[in-house]
């Protein structure tokens, strides 16, 4: 088995030349070899590979055909690769002995494997020399074939093949700066798949982590973080469209890290996730805007425009925020597109992969600093739970990150509990402290709401102030009304939780 430890880019077009002007202190750049790579990618109907974590490709190349088994699941950096020749253009279960595959390879599984998508590639590969390392740098051109739709393919991928990972991130580095390379952590099997599923450009969200009880801290602290940085950065097309469920699932993957980032922060070193902090803070609140503006629009003022009579009001003031969410959309994608958001893609995973583990907690079990942290966190929400009608909106504020913080934690470490009582728990767990950030958030909201319903009113042109003013005032009024009931949701929710045992 190899593993591969690589980054891949996009680029902009005008920038992917055969031989891109690269230049970085210390590096080599040597002769250059070009192939043609035809790939074919088998799955069955339903996708049971892609959803065991496994990918099964031929791919021919100079008169050979060459069978590779992947692991696409993020529990390491790079991915577990085992390739072996064939004789022919379909896969050949016989060697697959040794691999992940091996477990599911019955006959049964030969006869319902078919050809799922297709790459054709020109590939023009580059050693490049440091004085420790040796890399590759492959640029790849072609298109992928999947269920009658074609995607182009522009990239390039920079290999490790032997010397410490801080090469492979600098010369990653001068990629990004010089050439606007953006990291991708998608690869051609993830698009093509999405192609077949019809799914191009659409906004992507949290996978399953998987995570083992024998791992350490840090180890399990790394899988979740690069589960994170896929989920937000995976978001990037999306949030390009102008689509507020990518630009939603991008904070949601931003908010995910910067909770693992807290979960997790005896066991992370404080100046440089300090820094990581306040980018990954940032491009949040970059995002802000459109999220809030598109709530506002779709769950206050749509309702009421469309109910209300006359509907003169409803819709000037729909059409009016409908305007606001565009501009907000507009600046998110500006801040995607900014040099800032692609060099945080890539210090964000040079950070997670460059974690020492060197203090007591980083080396420390993870069942253990898991189950610990939960029912840590769990006696703190039983002792907040008295306070909640006397608390500020700034008290209710963080009172909610924290059972945020905790509904995330449930989720990362389910995996590391298989006992039928710690999951039920841990089910409930979940069920509680959603509802609880659910009440919260609307609560919460409710103050943007409030000034933004009142600036439509007031900033309103003449013809239209009464109606929008009457509009805003329903607005404001459903929401009072629905306040208290919200507050006794929450503390419902809150009580439901100190009936829950200790985990572990």
């Amino acid at each position: 088995m190899g593993v591969e430890t690589e980054i891949k880019f996009r680029m902009p077009k005008r920038n992917l030349g055969s031989n891109p002007r690269l230049t970085v202190p210390g590096c080599k750049i040597g002769k250059r070899s070009e192939n043609d790579l035809l790939s074919t990618y088998f799955d069955t109907r339903k996708h049971k590979l892609k959803r065991r974590g496994l990918l099964l490709r031929v791919r021919q190349a100079d008169g050979k055909h060459i069978q590779t088994i992947k692991q696409t699941s993020g529990a390491q950096f790079g991915r577990g690769e085992w390739e072996t020749e064939i004789a022919g253009r379909t896969p050949d279960l016989a060697e697959v002995n040794g691999t992940p595959l091996q477990r599911f390879a019955s006959k049964k599984l030969r006869r319902k494997l078919k050809p799922i998508f297709e790459t054709s590639v020109h590939r023009i590969t580059m050693p490049v020399h440091t004085k420790r390392s040796e890399l590759e740098l492959a640029i790849d051109r072609g298109r992928l074939v999947a269920a009658g739709h074609t995607s182009r393919i522009e990239e390039v991928e920079l290999e490790l093949k032997s010397g410490p990972p801080s090469d492979l991130f600098r010369v990653a580095k001068a990629l990004e700066r010089k050439l606007a390379a953006e990291l991708c952590l998608r690869a051609k099997a993830d698009e093509g798949y999405d192609l077949v599923d019809g799914k191009r450009a659409q906004a992507v969200f949290a996978e399953p982590i998987e995570l083992g009880k024998r791992m350490t801290v840090i180890e399990g602290f790394k899988v979740i973080a690069r589960s994170a940085l896929r989920h937000f950065s995976g978001n990037v097309d999306a949030v390009r469209q102008l689509d507020p469920e990518g630009v939603h699932q991008m904070r949601v993957g931003l908010r995910r890290l910067r909770a693992a980032i807290s979960l997790f922060s005896n066991a992370l070193p404080q100046t440089k996730t300090e820094e990581i902090k306040t980018e990954l803070r940032w491009l949040t609140n970059e995002l802000a805007r459109a999220r809030e503006l598109d709530v506002f629009l779709e769950e206050k003022i749509g309702p009421v425009a469309r109910e209300i009579t006359p509907q003169r009001g409803g819709k000037a003031i729909a059409k009016q925020f409908a305007e606001k969410r565009a501009e907000a959309l507009a600046q998110a994608r500006r801040a995607v597109d900014l040099p800032r958001c692609r060099a945080l893609l890539v210090d964000v995973l040079e950070w997670i992969e460059a974690q020492p583990g060197q203090t007591d907690v980083a080396n420390s079990k993870l069942g253990q600093f898991a189950a610990e942290l939960l029912n840590r966190r769990l006696r703190r929400a039983h002792k907040d739970a008295g306070k909640l009608q006397k608390m500020t909106a700034p008290e209710r504020h963080k009172f909610r990150i924290r059972m945020k913080k905790l509904r995330y934690a449930a989720e990362f470490f389910e995996s590391l509990f298989r006992s039928k009582r710690d999951r039920k728990a841990l089910a409930r767990l979940s069920k509680h402290t959603k509802k609880i950030q659910d009440a919260l958030g609307s609560l919460n909201d409710f103050i943007a709401d409030r000034k933004m319903a009142a600036e439509a009113a007031l900033k309103a042109p003449p013809q239209d102030r009464r109606a929008r003013a009457y509009v805003s005032g329903i607005i404001v009024g459903r929401e009072d009304e629905q306040a208290r009931p919200l507050m006794q949701a929450a503390a419902k929710e809150l009580r439901a939780l100190r009936h829950l045992s200790a985990l572990g």
